[in-house]
C-alpha cells in the first residue's frame, strides 16, 4: 500500500478542516474532489494507483478499495464517504458488488455518511420522463447490477447500519466523459467526417453534465434530511444525438455534422469481435426511444440550474488531449 501526499496546508490547518473521502478519480470523482477542495475542505482521494487532481487540500492514496480493512484505515474521521469509483465496463457484474460491498462495511465502521453515484440503468425501459420514483425494472444484466447494489445499500440504510443516499445522471458530458456520444459521434464530429450510431439519432435523449453530477453529491451529503432515497441529477432538457452532434459542431466551428444510423445487424456481428460493440448491444434501448431525464425534484429541493449544453461541450473539449481546437478557442 502507498501513499500519495500533493502540496497541502500543514497538518495544524489539516485538522481544522473536516475530511471528505472520494473513491475513485474518473471524471465524476475529479470534478466531486476539486469542488470539495475549492471551498475548503480537506479531501482524500483514494485510487488503486494513487492517481487523482492537483490542489493543495487534495490528498491522494493507493489502496485497494475492495479490501474493506484496508479502505477503513483512510476512511476514519470522515465528514461523507463519496463512491464515484467503477469497474471496467464489461466487468460489472463480477468486479461491482465486491467493491460495493466493501464500501458499505467501510460506511457501516467509519459512521461516515455514503453518497454514491448511480445510473439510470436499473429503471430499465420506461416511457416519459423517469423520475426517482419509477420503480427499478431492469432489462440487461448492467442494470440488474445496478438495482441490486442500491436495494442492498437502502436496506442497510432502512435497518440503521448507514446512512446514504444516491445520485443518478444520464449519458455525461465533460472533461473526460466517456458515453456514447463522446466515443462515437464526437470524434466523428471533430474530424468532418460521417459518425454512425447503432441508435435513432432523432430520438430525445437527456445529457448530464458530470460537473452537475459533482454539485448534487456535495448537496446530499450536507444535507441529512436529503439521505435515505435517490436524488436526479440537474440535467439539460433533452437533445437528440443528431442535434447534439449539430451543436458540437456549431461550438467547435467544425463543417455541418453528418450523422447516420448504424444497422443493428452490423453491431449484433460487430459483438463477436469487439467487446465495446457487445456492451452495447444490452443498453441500445437506451437510445432508440426517447431516454429522457426528470431532475425537477432535485432542481426544486437544492435549487441547482443545469449547465447548458453548450457549456458542457465547450468543457468536454476543455478536456480532450490536445486541447480546445483554435478556432474554438477564438470563439470563446
Amino acid at each position: 500500500m502507498r501513499t500519495v501526499f500533493s502540496e497541502h496546508p500543514s497538518d495544524r490547518i489539516e485538522d481544522l478542516m473536516s475530511l471528505h473521502v472520494v473513491i475513485g478519480a474518473g471524471p465524476v470523482g475529479t470534478a466531486t474532489a476539486r469542488l470539495l477542495a475549492a471551498r475548503g475542505d480537506h479531501v482524500r482521494v483514494i485510487t488503486r494507483r494513487g492517481t487523482g487532481p492537483k490542489h493543495p487540500n487534495i490528498e491522494t492514496v493507493s489502496a485497494d478499495a475492495t479490501d474493506a480493512a484496508a479502505l477503513l484505515t483512510h476512511c476514519v474521521g470522515a465528514t461523507a464517504l463519496y463512491q464515484c469509483a467503477q469497474p471496467a465496463y464489461h466487468r460489472w457484474p463480477q468486479d461491482f458488488p465486491p467493491l460495493h460491498r466493501a464500501i458499505l462495511t467501510v460506511a457501516e465502521r467509519s459512521g461516515a455518511p455514503l453518497i454514491t453515484v448511480g445510473n439510470l440503468y436499473g429503471y430499465g425501459e420506461f416511457d416519459g420522463p423517469v423520475s426517482e420514483s419509477h420503480p427499478l425494472r431492469p432489462n440487461s444484466t448492467k442494470g440488474r447490477v445496478r438495482a441490486d447494489l442500491w436495494s442492498e445499500q437502502l436496506e442497510a440504510h432502512r435497518t440503521g447500519r448507514i446512512r446514504t443516499a444516491e445520485v443518478r445522471g444520464s449519458d455525461y458530458l465533460g472533461p473526460a466523459a466517456t458515453s456514447a456520444f463522446t466515443a462515437l459521434v464526437l470524434p466523428a464530429v471533430l474530424a468532418g467526417k460521417r459518425a454512425l450510431v447503432p441508435a435513432d439519432p432523432d430520438a430525445p435523449h437527456s445529457w448530464t453534465a458530470t460537473e452537475d453530477v459533482a454539485r448534487l453529491l456535495l448537496a446530499v451529503a450536507d444535507d441529512e434530511t436529503a439521505w435515505g432515497r435517490a436524488w436526479h441529477v440537474p440535467t439539460a432538457p433533452p437533445l437528440s444525438i443528431r442535434a447534439l452532434a449539430d451543436l458540437t459542431a456549431s461550438v467547435a466551428g467544425t463543417p455541418p455534422a453528418r450523422v447516420g444510423r448504424l444497422p443493428g445487424a452490423l453491431l449484433w456481428a460487430a459483438g463477436f469481435f469487439n467487446r465495446d460493440a457487445r456492451e452495447l448491444r444490452e443498453l441500445r434501448y437506451q437510445f432508440d426511444r426517447p431516454f429522457v431525464l426528470n431532475s425537477s425534484a432535485a432542481t426544486s429541493r437544492f435549487g441547482h440550474a443545469p449547465t447548458t449544453l453548450e457549456d458542457s461541450l465547450l468543457a468536454t473539449l476543455d478536456g480532450l488531449p490536445s486541447g480546445v481546437p483554435a478556432h474554438t478557442a477564438a470563439k470563446r
